[in-house]
């Protein structure tokens, strides 16, 4: 008798807020044998798992030991040629710096099926959360998104920085925040000018989200006076300015914001 071979679901968890999973995705963590999860995944999410699903936590932490990306593609495969119904639960969007491309080819070396489910990527949502949309047709007709956060193993690819300084509108940086001095001197050293408008958000979706604005020259000094730490996300270009007038998230989530709107009407 043959062995019926397993199946990956690469899945988008979303930003954060767990109602923002896409239904294809819910539908799948309910059929999951297996789930993998990353540290940034809701908790929440796991609730969709029947009561027999093997959870696997493989979140990777800055600064501390993690499980490696060698141990979590082996724990894929393995469980795929056991033939079990596997998710492997990502942050945001798996195709959006998590390594699904990696992933899904040791599927492929291996024979084993699988299904990619797009996500919200929190590099859009946390933005549209702020009140910041990314693009606008008097501001912005183009987007950037660049990892902010440096490989450990030696193999860094340079960043564009002149490209990025002088040739997009809209530039997002995901775990960038440690590395908010460099960002900033890079792309002011490339031709951007200092006075471009810049936002840090953190825990987008979240009713924790806060967002921090300054400009690419003193957002760097703010968010050290304002403790900003990750996970956070980085906006930098023009329609950040749009903030001021189009933020609800954050008002709707604060009652005395609320509050002082009513009394202002």
């Amino acid at each position: 008798m043959v062995k019926q071979r397993g199946i990956v679901y690469f899945v988008g968890a979303g930003p954060g807020d767990p109602k923002l999973i896409t239904v294809r995705g819910a539908e799948v963590l309910k059929l999951a044998e297996v789930i993998v999860y990353d540290r940034l995944v809701n908790r929440e999410l796991l609730q969709y798992a029947s009561k027999e699903a093997k959870l696997i936590y493989c979140g990777k932490t800055p600064s501390l030991p993690s499980v490696t990306q060698e141990e979590i593609n082996s724990i894929i495969v393995s469980h795929g040629k056991r033939g079990k119904t596997i998710v492997r639960l990502k942050g945001g969007d798996p195709t959006i710096f998590g390594r699904v491309g990696e992933e899904a080819e040791q599927c492929v070396n291996n024979d084993i099926p699988y299904e990619i489910i797009p996500g919200i990527t929190s590099g859009i949502a946390a933005p549209a959360y702020a009140g910041i949309p990314l693009t606008h047709r008097d501001l912005s007709a183009s987007l950037a998104i660049v990892t902010g956060h440096q490989r450990n193993d030696g193999k860094e690819r340079e960043i564009n920085w002149r490209a990025l300084a002088t040739g997009i509108d809209t530039v997002v940086f995901y775990m960038g925040v440690n590395n908010l001095s460099l960002i900033q001197k890079k792309l002011i050293e490339y031709g951007r000018n200092s006075k471009t408008p810049v936002a840090l958000i953190q825990w987008g979706t979240l009713d924790k989200q806060r967002t921090l604005v300054g400009t690419l020259s003193n957002i760097q000094e703010q968010a050290v006076k304002e403790n900003f730490k990750s996970p956070a996300i980085i906006v930098i270009g023009e329609v950040v300015s749009l903030k001021e007038k189009l933020a609800w998230f954050e008002e709707k989530s604060n009652p005395e914001a609320l509050l002082n709107e009513a009394v202002n009407l």
